[in-house]
């Protein structure tokens, strides 16, 4: 159960025709991943060759200097997105503020389910997720989806992987605005004082989601059924983050007299939806709706040192796992084009 996310597009990306007008900035002088062009018939042209010796440090350097490229990518795939579309990006917006109406109504309204401004509640947790799913699910395939780009122009095959990132927080930011509005309607004040946590937490889903799409674009090049693995191994894994129900509320005591809950916290997505329900939801305990109005606790009773410090580590093993899946990028690309 999630909101109606845009899905990533097969085979929809850049040109060659625009990735070769970025080739001079992209092969810029000596670079790593260069060759002299004397060793080839044209001597006027800079020819790259894939190289597993190349360290990831470079490579890091190689996609940095490519970071125009990168936006171009993303600002590609949004316009082929909505081609021909008269509302354009504008339909980011309107899905989830229908799917978030029709919540309220059956949630709030037909069953009453008793938690205060669930809605809120729930778009907490989607609008975070929603942006992991998109990137991960879009960038594991984005590689064998341009193939022919891969095969023919040369540049830094990462960024694809990175650039369904970056269109992913594009998404974010509409339903973000959607999630202003249904607050505003509600006169739901997030806890403003906590706000530079979702900061710190966006930046740890970030950078997870990148070292995960990197990883897995190299490896659905080898192995074409990693792509439709991930599509149900995403689905069980929303429901293994309180998004849908509360975490104090209904499986805390549980996990507690099992001594499980460590086993849940190894879930690294868990602490950030708790952060963003923490800083927007902002109802730690409320009466639910019985006869003798019993207090409830929705949210955990953390201070929020917690939260930055469980946002923190998870941003740097985030940072760890992201110089790995370069490196192992880096030593799967060399046959790409065979594969491919």
């Amino acid at each position: 159960m999630a909101l109606e996310a845009p899905t990533p597009t097969p085979g929809v990306g850049p040109t060659p025709a625009a990735l070769e007008s970025d080739e001079p900035h992209v092969a810029a002088d000596a670079s790593t991943f260069a060759l002299p062009a004397g060793s080839f018939a044209n001597r006027n042209k800079t020819t790259r060759v894939v190289s597993a010796n190349v360290t990831v440090w470079k490579r890091i350097r190689e996609i940095w200097r490519s970071r125009e490229l990168l936006i171009n990518l993303v600002r590609t795939e949004i316009k082929v997105k909505y081609k021909n579309s008269v509302l354009g990006l504008v339909w980011s917006m309107i899905s989830p503020a229908m799917t978030l109406a029709i919540f309220y109504l059956v949630f709030q309204v037909i069953l009453k389910n008793g938690m205060p401004n669930f809605v809120i509640f729930l778009f907490s947790g989607l609008l975070l997720w929603n942006f992991f799913q998109t990137g991960v699910q879009a960038g594991t395939g984005v590689i064998v989806n341009n193939a022919g780009i891969v095969k023919k122009v040369s540049f830094p095959r990462e960024i694809l992987a990175l650039a369904s990132i970056g269109s992913a927080s594009v998404f974010f930011f509409f339903q973000a605005i959607v999630m202003v509005i249904f607050m505003l309607a509600l006169k739901a004040p997030p806890d403003w004082k906590l706000i530079p946590l979702l900061f710190l937490a966006l930046a740890a889903v970030t950078v997870f989601a990148a070292a995960l799409a990197v990883f897995l674009s190299a490896v659905n090049v080898y192995l074409r059924d990693t792509q439709h693995l991930v599509e149900v191994l995403l689905t069980a894994w929303f429901w293994a983050c309180p998004i849908v129900y509360s975490y104090q509320r209904t499986i805390s005591a549980q996990l507690h007299r099992h001594h499980l809950v460590w086993l849940y916290f190894l879930n690294p997505v868990t602490p950030l939806v708790m952060t963003f329900q923490r800083v927007l939801y902002n109802i730690r305990i409320a009466p639910v709706t019985t006869p003798d109005h019993t207090l409830t606790v929705f949210l955990p009773p953390w201070p929020w040192t917690t939260y930055a410090l469980a946002d923190g580590i998870i941003l740097a093993v985030s940072v760890v796992l992201l110089i790995l899946a370069l490196m192992v990028f880096g030593r799967l690309e060399g046959n790409f084009a065979e594969e491919l």
